[in-house]
């Protein structure tokens, strides 16, 4: 439960790297590592700040995740030295690092692009270059492919609204089936008046097959009025993605009965006589895609100071660093995809751094943030723990320029 609330946090400062364009990341992605290096950080370390919590909490935390995996999300990590590291200094750290994570001597490059497209399901093709002065490099890798239990269906992207900026530009956009997809409107102390999308996705190889019910993946897509500051509405949608898992009513959704008939941007609401629900909703949103790299060396929250600990490890002043994330995601009418590679590399030598029923229909018309976060569970004999990925949000998006239909 610590993990969550942390891992807000620490999105909202991620986030900033990338600014206000539209843009995929993986904050998680970026954590892992820096709990990769967690464990060789001195008492009262800067990185304790930057991962929201005790140092060795938060080792022991990714150790879970990576151990653990979940069944929709591939999760692996890395760390390779060079051929003038030296490796008696970190030894103990070394050891205690999870036994999934890959170790030892620096491959070359055809083996660290196989590991990359390996481990990010063939979405990311290569590493970044690796000069051969590097001592030491870091990686994490999350990815995930699945197809929604129930897809989307076109319509015309004029149902976006006469005020979207993207009604004119595209022909077609996503609108929800009749069932099968979550929606609701809410009240958030970061953002105000929230509308939120949640579709639910099952393994893209063989959606119609029986799977593993304790392990899902949801993308909570959320929208605020246009004009609110991005980082609220990122800051919003980690807040109630967690929440989306369990299926309950989060506390902050609003009775339609509350709202006034008419439009705004996010919604239009109308009365028709209907038999059953008393509140009915659908969605309209855009297809949307992206590929984003972000440089983290210098402002990337946490590696400035995990670059310190890497340089106290391995004996060396001044050890320069460069950090980075690509990050790819696919959202359209049949599923969703995604993948991120969180990298650091250090050097030696300096200067290489860079009845009457309430109906609504929700339009997400404007920028809006998208987080996929992910739900598992075990147990036997009736009862079930959440197991360590259980609501934590793995990817995270800020759609600003979305694409036209695409089926696959």
């Amino acid at each position: 439960m610590e993990l969550i609330p942390a891992l807000g946090r620490y999105a909202e400062r991620f986030h900033r790297v990338a600014g206000t364009q539209h843009h995929v990341a993986s904050p998680l992605g970026a954590w892992l590592l820096l709990a990769l290096v967690a464990k060789a950080a001195p008492p009262g370390h800067d990185l304790a700040e930057d991962l929201g919590m005790d140092p060795d909490e938060a080792a022991t935390l990714a150790g879970a995740l990576l151990e653990q995996p979940h069944s929709m999300v591939g999760a692996a990590s890395a760390v390779w030295y060079g051929p003038d590291a030296d490796v008696s200094g970190p030894a103990g750290w070394w050891a205690g690092l999870p036994p999934t994570t890959s170790f030892g001597p620096l491959p070359g490059r055809p083996e660290l692009d196989r590991w990359v497209r390996e481990h990010s399901l063939g979405l990311i093709e290569s590493m970044p270059d690796v000069s051969p002065q590097a001592l030491l490099v870091l990686a994490t890798v999350l990815a995930t492919k699945v197809s929604w239990r129930e897809p989307f269906t076109a319509t015309p992207a004029a149902d976006l609204g006469p005020d979207s900026p993207w009604a004119s530009r595209l022909s077609q956009a996503l609108r929800t089936p009749h069932s099968g997809h979550r929606m609701f409107i809410a009240r958030s102390e970061h953002a105000g008046e929230i509308i939120v999308h949640v579709a639910s996705g099952v393994p893209a190889e063989d959606p119609d097959d029986d799977y593993d019910q304790t392990g899902g993946l949801q993308v909570v897509s959320v929208a605020a009025a246009p004009g609110v500051d991005p980082a609220r509405v990122l800051a919003a949608a980690y807040e109630i993605a967690p929440a989306c898992v369990s299926g309950r009513r989060p506390r902050s959704q609003v009775s339609l009965a509350g709202l006034p008939l008419g439009e705004t941007p996010l919604w239009t609401i109308r009365e028709t006589e209907v038999h059953g629900d008393s509140e009915r909703y659908s969605a309209v949103l855009p297809c949307w895609s992206a590929h984003s790299t972000l440089d983290l060396s210098v402002t990337g929250p946490g590696f400035p100071a995990a670059a310190k600990v890497l340089a106290g490890l391995l004996g060396v002043d001044g050890l320069a660093h460069q950090a980075q994330q690509t990050a790819v995601a696919r959202y359209g009418q049949y599923g969703f995809e995604a993948a991120a590679l969180t990298s650091t590399v250090s050097y030696k030598s300096v200067g290489l751094g860079r009845m009457l029923a309430r109906e609504a229909e929700l339009r997400f018309a404007h920028p809006y943030a998208v987080v996929a976060v992910a739900s598992q569970t075990s147990g036997t004999g009736g009862t079930t723990q959440p197991g360590p990925w259980h609501g934590v949000p793995v990817f995270s998006a800020w759609v600003s320029d979305p694409d036209d239909l695409f089926e696959r």
